[in-house]
C-alpha cells in the first residue's frame, strides 16, 4: 500500500523501511535462546512423566549420579515449600510433587557436561508410578464422578454442587432473556466443539541459568517478558528477584505461549545445585508440544434469536473450557466477554465454567478465548442468515457496535472502527467474485480488547544527534521498527537516526511482557513521553543559548525554534547542534516515562473467504482470503499487513487441520510436526489485506494493537464458507477432509 494512502498528515508514520534487525537476521548473526553459551556451561535434560496422571511414588537418581559427567539432579524436593496461589501452580508445572498430571509433566532434570550425557542420565533416573484414573475430555472433566485432579481447586465463584473439577464460574448479562428471545421471528441453538491448538513457534523454549549459593543469579532466555520470567523463577524457586538479571534474546515466534514459565527455572535450580556452573538447557519439539501451553479444547452452546430484517434481539452462551490442571489458565473469561463484542444486542447471557483436565497448563495463544467463541457465535449468526435469506455484511453492519454502543461485557466503546471494516469487506472484489461448483464464500467479524500494561521506557540523545531509545518489550512483531518510527515523527529525524533497544531486567522498570497487542501502543505512548522529556530539555538548552524564557522555544522539524516574533529573531537550533555541545550546557539529554498506559483502542476485523470442497474426499482448498481490520494508525503498513496475514494462516491451520490427539490412555498422540498439522506455503492462498484506520483517541499517534484479532475470524469464516459450498455445517474443529466428508454425506 502506497505511504499516500496510510497514516496522512505524518513524515515517517506510514512509510515502510528496512526493519531494524533485518541483517542480523538473514545473516545469522542474530542470537536467538539456543545460540547462547557460556564458559564452563553444562546441559540440562528433563524427565516427564509417560502417564497423564500418576502418584509419584519414589524418584531414585543413583544410577544417573554415578554416570560420568554428571554433575546435579534436582526434583520437588530440592524445591521450596509452602507456596500458595498461583506461585503454587507455576512449581507444580516446573517439576511435579506428590502426583504427575498430564503426559510429559517435569518430574526431575539433570545436568551434565554434555547434551548426550545428560538425556542418557534422564533415562537412568528411576520413577516409580501409581497410575491414576485421567480425563482429557472438558465435558468428561465435568461429570460428577471424573477423576478428581485437584481437590478443592474450586474458587468462591463455582456454585455448591459442581463437579469437583470445576474451578471457576462466571455470569453476566442484561436485559430480559425471555423477552427478547419471544421477540425474535426465528430461534435457534447449536453445540460447538474446538480442539486445543498449539502456537507453533518454530523456535522451542530455550534458556541459560546461573545461580550461586548467594541466591545471585543471570539468565539468558527466549520470552516474550524478561520481567515476568525475573518474577516467576524467583517466586518458584524461593529466591530474591531483585537478585536475578534476565536478559531476552531474539525471538523465534511466542504468539503468547512465552509469556509464563515452563522448563525455565530448571537451568538455575539445576546451576545452583552444581556449585554454580551455568546450565543450558533446550526443549525438543516434543517436549514442546506435549508440556508447553497450548490454547484450551471448549464445549460451547450459542443460542440466538434474530427478526426477519436481520434485527438480533437476544444470545445466550454456554462455555466450558480446559485449562489443564491448575486454576487461572483457562481464557474462558475473555471468550465470554469477546462473544458477542461485535453486537449491539440489549438481552444477553453468558455462562462459563473453567474446567480442570489432565493436559498441559495452558497459555496465551492470540486473542486467547476469542477464536473459539467466534467460532460459535459468527457460526450461529451465519445459520440464521442463511434461514431467514439475508446478506451476512448488512446483518452485521445493521447489529454492529459503534462509538457510544455499551459493549456486551461493559463499558461503553469510544471511537472504534468495526463499520468501518464491514464497509471496505462488501466493497472489495473478493466479495463480488464469481464462484464455481462446490465453492463457497463464508464471512465472520472478530474482536480482540488490546491492553496497556506497566511500562517504562528511556530515550537517550546521543552527541551526533541521534538517539538511542531503551524499551523493555521484546520485539516479536516488529515493534522495534514501530517504535523507532513514532520515535523519528516526534523528535522529527530520521528513522535510521534512532536506534531501539530491547533491554535486561537491571536498565529499566518494569515492563510486563509483548502480550495483549500493547508493544507498539504501550511502548509507544511511553516513548512519546519519554522524548517529551528529552525536547523540553533541549528547548531549554537552546533558551539558554538565546538567553530568552524556555517557554518562548518550541520544537518541530528537528529543530529549537523560538515560539515567535516576540521571542526575537534566531537560527533555529538543530538537534545534532544542541547534542555536540550537551556536555558544556549541563551534561546528558534525555527522557524517561513509566506508567500502567490507559486508552487502549479495541481492534475489529472483518475476514471474507472462498473455499472449494473436493466432494469426493472432503479437502477444503482455500481459494482467496481477505483480511480487513482496524490499525488505528497503520505504523509500519508492511507490518501491519503481516501481522493480519500471520494471524489468517494461523486461523486457517487451526479451522481446518490442527489438533491435539489424545489416547484412551491420555498421551499425546501427535507431538511432532509430522503428525501435528500445521499448514505449509502450498495450504495457503495469496490473502490480501486491507488495512482500516480509525485512530485511537487514547494514542498519540492513534495506535491500535493490531496482533491478535487477526486470528479470531477464520475459524467461523472458514465453517461458514464450507456450508456455503457443500450445505454442510460442520460445528466441530477441525475440519479436516475425513470430517468434512463425513458431514457431507450425513446432508
Amino acid at each position: 500500500m502506497a505511504k499516500d494512502e496510510i497514516s496522512k498528515g505524518y513524515t515517517w508514520i506510514g512509510t515502510t523501511p528496512d526493519r531494524p534487525d533485518g541483517l542480523d537476521k538473514v545473516t545469522g548473526r542474530a542470537r536467538y535462546g539456543a545460540d547462547f553459551s557460556l564458559p564452563n556451561m553444562l546441559h540440562g535434560a528433563v524427565v516427564r512423566s509417560p502417564h497423564a496422571h500418576a502418584r509419584i511414588v519414589k524418584i531414585d537418581a543413583t544410577k544417573a549420579l554415578a554416570l560420568k559427567g554428571v554433575k546435579a539432579v534436582v526434583t520437588r524436593a530440592d524445591l521450596p515449600t509452602g507456596l500458595t496461589g498461583e506461585d503454587f501452580y507455576l512449581q507444580e508445572n516446573t517439576l511435579a510433587g506428590e502426583k504427575a498430571l498430564y503426559d510429559g509433566h517435569a518430574v526431575a532434570a539433570v545436568a551434565a557436561t554434555t547434551a548426550l550425557i545428560a538425556q542418557d542420565a534422564a533415562k537412568l533416573i528411576e520413577v516409580e508410578y501409581e497410575v491414576l484414573p485421567h480425563v482429557t475430555d472438558v465435558d468428561e472433566a465435568m461429570k460428577a464422578d471424573a477423576p478428581v485432579i485437584m481437590p478443592g481447586c474450586a474458587d468462591h465463584s463455582v456454585p455448591e454442587g459442581s463437579a469437583p473439577n470445576v474451578a471457576r464460574y462466571i455470569d453476566f448479562g442484561r436485559g430480559d432473556l425471555d423477552a427478547g428471545f419471544a421477540e425474535a421471528d426465528v430461534v435457534r441453538s447449536a453445540h460447538y466443539t474446538t480442539e486445543a491448538t498449539h502456537q507453533g513457534y518454530i523456535e522451542p523454549h530455550a534458556a541459560v541459568g546461573q545461580m550461586g549459593a548467594d541466591g545471585k543469579g543471570e539468565m539468558w532466555v527466549c520470552t516474550q517478558g524478561q520481567w515476568y520470567i525475573r518474577k516467576m523463577c524467583s517466586a518458584v524457586l524461593g529466591t530474591d528477584p531483585a537478585q536475578l538479571r534476565v536478559t531476552p534474546s531474539e525471538i523465534g515466534g511466542g504468539f503468547g505461549g512465552k509469556t509464563t514459565i515452563f522448563m525455565e527455572p530448571l537451568p538455575l535450580a539445576l546451576s545452583k545445585k552444581a556449585g554454580g556452573q551455568p546450565v543450558k538447557m533446550v526443549m525438543s519439539r516434543a517436549e514442546v508440544l506435549r508440556a508447553t501451553g497450548p490454547t484450551a479444547s471448549a464445549s460451547m452452546d450459542v443460542k440466538m434469536g434474530m427478526k426477519k430484517d436481520g434485527t438480533i434481539t437476544a444470545a445466550r452462551v454456554d462455555f466450558r473450557m480446559q485449562g489443564g490442571p491448575f486454576p487461572g489458565a483457562s481464557p474462558v473469561g475473555e471468550a465470554l466477554s469477546c462473544a458477542f463484542a461485535c453486537y449491539d444486542i440489549p438481552n444477553l447471557a453468558h455462562h462459563g465454567w473453567e474446567v480442570l483436565a489432565n493436559r498441559p497448563k495452558c497459555a496465551a495463544y492470540r486473542a486467547p478465548g476469542s477464536p473459539m467463541a467466534a467460532y460459535a457465535v459468527e457460526s450461529m449468526v451465519d445459520e440464521l442468515c442463511r434461514e431467514l435469506g439475508l446478506d451476512p455484511i448488512d446483518v452485521r453492519l445493521k447489529n454492529g457496535v459503534k462509538e457510544g454502543t455499551r459493549a456486551s461485557y461493559g463499558p461503553k466503546y469510544k471511537r472504534i472502527g468495526l463499520v468501518e471494516t464491514l464497509e471496505a469487506a462488501k466493497a472489495h472484489p473478493n466479495y463480488a467474485a464469481e464462484l464455481g461448483p462446490n465453492q463457497g464464500r463464508g464471512v465472520a467479524s472478530g474482536f480482540w480488547f488490546n491492553h496497556g500494561g506497566e511500562t517504562s521506557v528511556s530515550m537517550a540523545i546521543t552527541e551526533d544527534g541521534t538517539a538511542q531509545v531503551s524499551v523493555g518489550t521484546p520485539d516479536i512483531g516488529g515493534s522495534r521498527a514501530s517504535i523507532a518510527l513514532m520515535a523519528a515523527e516526534t523528535l522529527g529525524i530520521p528513522y535510521e537516526n534512532v536506534r531501539v533497544n530491547i533491554v535486561e531486567t537491571g536498565a529499566l522498570g518494569v515492563n510486563e511482557p509483548t502480550h495483549g497487542s500493547r508493544a507498539t501502543f504501550a511502548s509507544g505512548k511511553a516513548m512519546w513521553e519519554a522524548a517529551q522529556g528529552a525536547i523540553k530539555e533541549m528547548c531549554k538548552r537552546a533558551a539558554a543559548k538565546w538567553d530568552i524564557d524556555p517557554e518562548a522555544v518550541t520544537w518541530r522539524d528537528g529543530a529549537a525554534h523560538p515560539a515567535g516574533e516576540n521571542a526575537g529573531k534566531f537560527e533555529p537550533m538543530t538537534i545534532r547542534e544542541i547534542a555536540r555541545e550537551m556536555g558544556s550546557t549541563g551534561g546528558p539529554i534525555s527522557g524517561h516515562h513509566e506508567s500502567t498506559p490507559s486508552g487502549a483502542g479495541p481492534s475489529f476485523g472483518t475476514h471474507v473467504v472462498d473455499v472449494e470442497v473436493d466432494p469426493e474426499t472432503g479437502h477444503t482448498k482455500v481459494l482467496r482470503y481477505l483480511v480487513v481490520q482496524d490499525a488505528g494508525t497503520a505504523i509500519h503498513p508492511a507490518y501491519v499487513e503481516g501481522q493480519y496475514q500471520g494471524g489468517a494462516a494461523q486461523g486457517i491451520g487451526w479451522a481446518l487441520n490442527e489438533a491435539y490427539i489424545y489416547g484412551q490412555d491420555g498421551r499425546l498422540q501427535n507431538p511432532i510436526f509430522l503428525d501435528y498439522r500445521m499448514p505449509v506455503a502450498s495450504d495457503l492462498p495469496m490473502i490480501d489485506t486491507v488495512i482500516v484506520e480509525v485512530p485511537n483517541p487514547g494514542h498519540p499517534f492513534g495506535v491500535r494493537g493490531v496482533g491478535e484479532t487477526g486470528i479470531t475470524p477464520p475459524l467461523p469464516a472458514l465453517a461458514n464458507a464450507i456450508h456455503a459450498a457443500t450445505g454442510a455445517r460442520l460445528r466441530k474443529l477441525p475440519m479436516n477432509p475425513p470430517a468434512v466428508l463425513a458431514a457431507m454425506k450425513a446432508v
